[in-house]
């Protein structure tokens, strides 16, 4: 019995459990800071525990700890995010027969499909998830006064998962259910790899996928699979399930460049053609009723979030040795190099590598302040192995909690030191690799007389270097 594991995999459970139940909100944040360093202790001593798993045991119990993982985020109601209750609110519109872009929430039209659950009548309207409409009534709902932001694909998953509660709680339920679901997948392409457990039992996973309930996490699984039927040369199925990722929030895009490395020109128009077709029909329902107001609050929020020029408050670390006014050009420069060299140099084998660094690369220049965004980078390190972008979607996590241009750039500032220090280690080690393999044994002949023993052995390459994993094949 792997007792090692399972003890962390416990005892990272219960100070999840402190965590959601107890460990502070968005208007108590002084609790989170002790509780999140906590749970990232415990998440990294249980992928250690799990190193000595034997393989066969791995895969049922990376899948019932992340059972275990996202079965916490239910306890509570949301803690620091509201974005749930949008869901709750469009699923309802469209369960009424209207399009999700045709009004905004506080619109008088709709007064018919409130309910206290999203809009609480009697008493103060206080607290962190509430806030008053110009009219005057109180409501959960974020920015009742803007059209709705969220993609078709995501307004079908609102719609999908309504009848299921009607209510926040049916829609925590869904994103812990996307949860496991995107670690069965991990595990399937991944052939059972105890990489999976870099989502399954990530802190992340609990907060974001099933607490919060952020869709970005239908995002991940769609791009899994995606990648998964892509590695197996299933072309069309890839790009679809591209297309519908990109149609539930539009950065699973940022995986495209590596989908698409040395492969032959007819290939990358199939999977280009079926993802661009996939959004495409995604959006013609809602563009037949809605017309370009299916675009919602996208102009406003990039606005907003401080992508704007002329007010600029992204772009930090840039902004340490450039002007403002050149921030968006070199962002832009930077990432068009990064895809650039995963199209020369990607591996049509393993895409998720060239996702991961392109999608990586674009969260540390952009530097978001909504942690889950990197919802996706979580899903890709579980793939890739490199667990050292972990740090991104942490950098984006102490910004969110804490705001302002000095944590952001102290944050990904950080993250990027993780990085390219993780990048340097990975490569010395594996000059180190190479080198004991070039040199024959001790007692060997030299040259090709010495044969195939002079090289490493097939399990060890095949899982990375994890040695514990290479003793079980």
């Amino acid at each position: 019995m792997p007792t090692r594991a399972l003890l962390a995999l416990a005892a990272l459970v219960g100070a999840l459990v402190l965590t959601v139940t107890g460990g502070g909100t968005l208007a108590h944040r002084a609790p989170l800071y002790a509780w999140y360093t906590v749970d990232a202790v415990l998440f990294a001593l249980a992928l250690a525990a799990l190193r000595r798993v034997p393989r066969r045991q791995v895969a049922p119990l990376v899948l019932a700890g992340s059972v275990a993982v996202a079965a916490v985020g239910l306890l509570a109601p949301p803690r620091t995010s509201d974005d749930a209750y949008r869901y709750v609110w469009d699923g309802r519109v469209q369960a009424a027969g209207i399009s999700p872009y045709a009004h905004t929430p506080d619109d008088p039209a709709l007064v018919g499909l409130r309910d206290p659950g999203l809009w609480p009548v009697g008493g103060a309207c206080e607290g962190w998830d509430v806030r008053r409409t110009a009219a005057g009534d109180c409501t959960r709902i974020n920015r009742p006064a803007v059209h709705t932001i969220y993609p078709p694909v995501a307004q079908a998953w609102f719609l999908v998962v309504h009848p299921f509660g009607g209510g926040v709680r049916g829609v925590q339920a869904a994103g812990a259910l996307l949860a496991v679901a995107t670690t069965g997948a991990l595990l399937v392409v991944g052939r059972g790899s105890r990489r999976a457990a870099l989502w399954g039992w990530c802190p992340g996973v609990t907060v974001w996928s099933a607490n919060d309930a952020h869709v970005d996490t239908l995002g991940a699984l769609l791009l899994v699979v995606a990648l998964g039927c892509l590695a197996r040369r299933r072309l069309t199925a890839a790009g679809l399930l591209l297309g519908a990722a990109v149609a539930v929030k539009l950065i699973p895009g940022l995986a495209l460049p590596g989908a698409l490395p040395r492969r032959p020109a007819r290939e990358r128009l199939v999977l280009l053609g079926s993802a661009l077709g996939a959004s495409a029909l995604a959006y013609l329902p809602y563009l037949a009723a809605s017309g370009t107001g299916v675009l919602g609050y996208l102009p406003g929020y990039l606005k907003e979030e401080g992508y704007e020029q002329g007010r600029l408050d992204r772009f930090g670390l840039l902004a340490l040795v450039l002007p403002d006014g050149l921030l968006p050009w070199a962002a832009g420069a930077v990432l068009a190099a990064v895809c650039l060299w995963v199209l020369r140099r990607g591996s049509p084998d393993r895409p998720w590598d060239g996702a991961l660094l392109v999608t990586g690369t674009a969260l540390l220049v952009v530097e978001p302040a909504y942690p889950w965004y990197g919802l996706l980078v979580v899903a890709l390190v579980a793939l890739d192995g490199r667990w050292e972008w972990l740090a991104v979607p942490a950098a984006g996590q102490y910004l969110y909690l804490t705001g302002g241009m000095g944590a952001q750039q102290l944050g990904y500032g950080v993250a990027s030191v993780c990085v390219v220090a993780g990048a340097a280690l990975r490569g010395r080690a594996g000059r180190r690799t190479r080198a004991a393999a070039a040199m024959p044994p001790s007692g060997s002949p030299s040259g090709p007389a010495a044969g195939p023993a002079s090289g490493p052995r097939p399990a060890d390459r095949a899982v990375g270097g994890d040695p514990a994993e290479a003793r079980q094949r």
